[in-house]
């Protein structure tokens, strides 16, 4: 899906906007935190898989939005720095039963840092347009 660079400066932004805990919008409290350090938001994470989608495929799709993400798991904090690559695979994919104008796919998002680890992993149903559907 494509790649981010996540800088101090995003991270802190993004939080104090809408995730304003400690670990995230403070250096000091973020080392003396579980966590060691300065870490991103897990919802800012999850945005950026959602301007990587939609650079790379939603754009330019007949996308019809979405009923929803489930099974999102933030394995490893994302860090000042840290380049984010985003993968989707397709699980599933059906026709709707009661508009057959639209289907569903499902599919599973995963973003590894640039040491190859998985960071976070999520599930997400997609509404799209259907092509060629033969209309009553």
């Amino acid at each position: 899906m494509g790649s981010v660079k996540v800088t101090k400066e995003d991270i802190v932004r993004f939080a104090v906007e809408y995730d304003p805990q400690l670990f995230h919008i403070d250096e000091k409290a973020g080392e003396s935190s579980i966590f060691g350090g300065l870490i991103a938001s897990g919802w800012h994470t999850c945005s950026l898989v959602m301007k990587m989608m939609c650079d790379s495929y939603l754009l330019d799709s007949a996308s019809m939005g979405s009923p929803g993400m489930e099974n999102i798991k933030w394995v490893k904090p994302v860090r000042p720095n840290d380049v984010l690559t985003g993968f989707r695979t397709t699980i599933e994919t059906k026709s709707s039963r009661s508009k057959p104008d639209r289907g569903f796919v499902k599919t599973l998002f995963e973003v590894f840092n640039d040491s190859q680890e998985l960071v976070m992993s999520m599930e997400g149903v997609g509404m799209f347009r259907r092509k060629n559907v033969n209309k009553k």
